[in-house]
């Protein structure tokens, strides 16, 4: 039975993955620890989504094991060898501030864990296909550099800049420039995954995401802008605005996207290859403009506090140029608005608060 290995499976878009192929028909095996919950406490438990996608997947395996442990990881591969044809791999140590905490668990989590996944592929299903969720951080703050013009509630890029139509491209440099800790992690695992592919031959695909988000994201301070922002303006809760005046943008994909995307490289894939992958142009806002989206669906003022120091490495202004992605693959295309995000991510909270 074509089998899919997916990690962070109860995370967001390990666990919209791992719906998407069981109703494709795959054997959909699981690896998660709810390191999340290590990472940001209570409010970051993925634990309630194991639970639902178990509950509404019968043929879900699930595994309780840390990414860094190859022994652990070899047991897994080794047991389904003959069969997995896919490896999405979604697992991480997602944020920057985090990261400072702890260098050596987000290092090794992000860029060790990532070998040994990237390992036991080459020895045990060579030909699978292997998906790794990279992030725009790889770029560092260059994204910085470029020219920004202020606007009542957003920064955006001057007009006569390349990249003001379509957002940034592959192109970009990772050299010289400030990363962040986490954004140094996932880096090496970018290089590790596309590395496998140009050296090896192995079929690989590192997707830089911009703002990953959807209904089922565990939102915490630290890390899921548009879900925790979301949660705070359902519950009440005070939400922290760092750095840049609130102006700072984002572009917003939504999970099932992101998923169908990996299910399109899946189909026809490539050695190596680099992707930008975000809301574009279509789907994208400002934390002032999200603000003001979450008191349209409330009816109420948001509660929020201003911190001016950003974070170290984060970006003013970012925008995925999708293009290179939709040239290889002209099938593929959004399901879903920067509207329909909110929409969703709203009804979902009300449902979960209503239910406490």
């Amino acid at each position: 039975m074509d089998t899919v290995i997916i990690t962070g499976s109860a995370g967001l878009v390990g666990g919209e993955a791992v719906g998407f192929f069981a109703n494709k028909g795959f054997r959909v095996i699981g690896i998660d620890n709810n390191m999340r919950e290590y990472c940001f406490g209570k409010e970051g438990s993925t634990k309630w989504n194991r639970k639902r996608l178990a509950g509404e997947h019968r043929g879900y395996v699930h595994f309780n094991c840390d990414i860094r442990s190859e022994r652990s990881v070899e047991k897994i591969f080794k047991k389904f060898s003959s069969d997995i044809k896919l490896v999405i791999h979604t697992a991480a140590q997602p944020s920057h501030d985090w990261a400072a905490r702890e260098p050596i668990t987000d290092f090794t989590i992000n860029a060790n864990g990532t070998l040994v996944l990237l390992e036991k592929t080459r020895q045990y299903c060579p030909k699978a296909v292997f998906i790794f969720v990279s992030t725009n951080k790889v770029y560092g703050d260059t994204p910085n550099s470029l020219p920004h013009v202020e606007l009542e509630k957003r920064w955006e890029l001057d007009k006569s800049h390349p990249y003001y139509e379509f957002g940034i491209d592959e192109n970009m440099s990772i050299d010289r420039s400030t990363h962040s800790l986490f954004g140094v992690s996932k880096a090496s695992a970018d290089l590790l995954v596309q590395e496998y592919g140009r050296y090896f031959g192995m079929r690989t695909g590192c997707f830089r995401g911009g703002c990953l988000t959807g209904p089922t994201h565990s939102g915490a301070q630290l890390h899921g802008f548009l879900s925790y922002l979301v949660k705070c303006a359902v519950s009440g809760t005070e939400y922290n605005v760092i750095g840049y005046k609130g102006k700072q943008v984002r572009d917003n994909i939504h999970s099932y996207d992101l998923v169908n995307a990996f299910y399109t490289f899946y189909k026809d894939p490539r050695c190596g290859e680099v992707y930008n992958m975000g809301g574009g142009r279509k789907n994208n806002c400002s934390v002032l403009e999200a603000i003001g989206m979450c008191e349209k669906l409330t009816g109420e003022k948001m509660k929020w506090s201003y911190r001016e120091k950003n974070r170290v490495g984060d970006h003013i202004w970012w925008i995925s140029d999708t293009r290179k992605f939709k040239a290889h693959y002209p099938e593929w295309d959004y399901k879903y608005s920067l509207e329909d995000i909110f929409n969703e991510i709203y009804k979902f909270e009300v449902k979960r608060l209503i239910g406490k």
